[in-house]
């Protein structure tokens, strides 16, 4: 069958598979390092050989820590010489990956040198199944852990509004017993005041409901991942118009037309995928925190008739949503109160 339903994958699902991603497995490791100490950061002699097996429990821009079952965590380097694949079995083989695909809490295999102090990484293995794992974790995962942080920095700024608040309303209260005639000026500033505070909580609890606030549907030739001219406009607009957004992520979604095996085409929706994002970051300055790990659905969730020309045309696309919290793009509470292989037929 070619059509697969994902349905909905709640937080505490979420933590639950996190949990069991970062869960101990069987580790082993060929060589030892300068640290012998367990729960430390383990640093890898210079021209040292090693294979590490592990979980990542952090990943940056160009390197990843890994975990062992001893405590130990290092520090591995990946350039443009790491292979990053699946394992492929008896026979060998697996399928080739970008270095995105490397994410918290995947169970991997790092073979590689030392520099003296961190690991340069030649080879990277993983299981399809730790891959999809670590996929729904850090979909799920790391829009949370943004919406939160926002939100702290929103309660704090919160806190101190009803403090200045709560002052204003006892001086009204004092203006009011004193004044004849100030009682309906000072009820009307005190509802001003309390509609401020009501909308200053709207805000707080509207931080983890994210919209769309512009989508752009990439088009690819036929067979090829390749960015056209007129796909890299289109991605430069994305980029500025993210620029001056607040709290947004990018959600980017592969997809090919029916043409090919199914296989094929997930690989290659994957490949589309992963491009668009290496442009925005390399070109667009994008940060890496600011997007969602990018998916390849193959030719699932079509746009359009994959029996014509025309509707094979527009299934060969990447879609790129740039998603904002509703509760930073809401007003301040002062205005609130006041205002054959794949994709190979055209």
């Amino acid at each position: 069958m070619k059509s697969i339903r994902f349905g909905n994958i709640t937080y505490l699902c979420a933590s639950l598979l996190l949990a069991l991603a970062l869960a101990p497995a069987a580790f082993a490791q060929e060589a030892n390092t300068t640290s012998s100490t367990s729960n430390s950061t383990a640093s890898v002699a210079s021209g040292q050989k090693l294979k590490l097996k592990g979980v990542v429990t952090r990943r940056d821009a160009d390197t990843f820590v890994v975990q062992d079952q001893t405590g130990r965590t290092y520090t591995v380097l990946l350039n443009d010489r790491t292979s990053v694949k699946t394992k492929g079995g008896f026979f060998g083989g697996g399928t080739n990956y970008g270095v995105t695909a490397i994410l918290r809490g995947l169970n991997l295999e790092v073979e590689g040198r030392g520099d003296g102090t961190n690991l340069v990484a030649e080879k990277v293995r993983f299981n399809d199944t730790d891959l999809r794992t670590a996929r729904t974790v850090e979909a799920n995962v790391t829009p949370v852990e943004n919406r939160v942080g926002e939100a702290e920095g929103r309660i704090g700024q919160v806190e101190q509004n009803a403090q200045r608040l709560s002052g204003q309303l006892d001086e009204l209260a004092a203006v009011s017993n004193a004044a004849r005639g100030g009682a309906k000026a000072a009820q009307e500033t005190a509802d001003a005041a309390v509609a401020g505070v009501n909308a200053t909580n709207d805000r707080i609890s509207a931080l983890d409901d994210y919209q769309a606030q512009n989508s752009q549907s990439i088009q690819f030739k036929v067979g090829s991942a390749t960015l056209s001219p007129e796909a890299k406009q289109q991605l430069d607009t994305i980029a500025q118009q993210a620029g001056t957004a607040k709290g947004y992520v990018l959600q980017v979604s592969g997809f090919a037309s029916s043409d090919g095996s199914t296989e094929a085409n997930r690989r290659l929706s994957q490949r589309r995928a992963e491009n668009v994002i290496r442009y925005l970051v390399e070109n667009g300055n994008i940060p890496l925190r600011r997007i969602i790990t990018p998916y390849g659905y193959g030719e699932l969730q079509p746009v359009a008739d994959n029996t014509t020309r025309e509707g094979r045309e527009q299934n060969r696309r990447v879609e790129v949503q740039v998603l904002v919290s509703r509760g930073l793009t809401q007003g301040s509470p002062v205005a609130a109160s006041g205002n054959a292989t794949p994709d190979t037929q055209p």
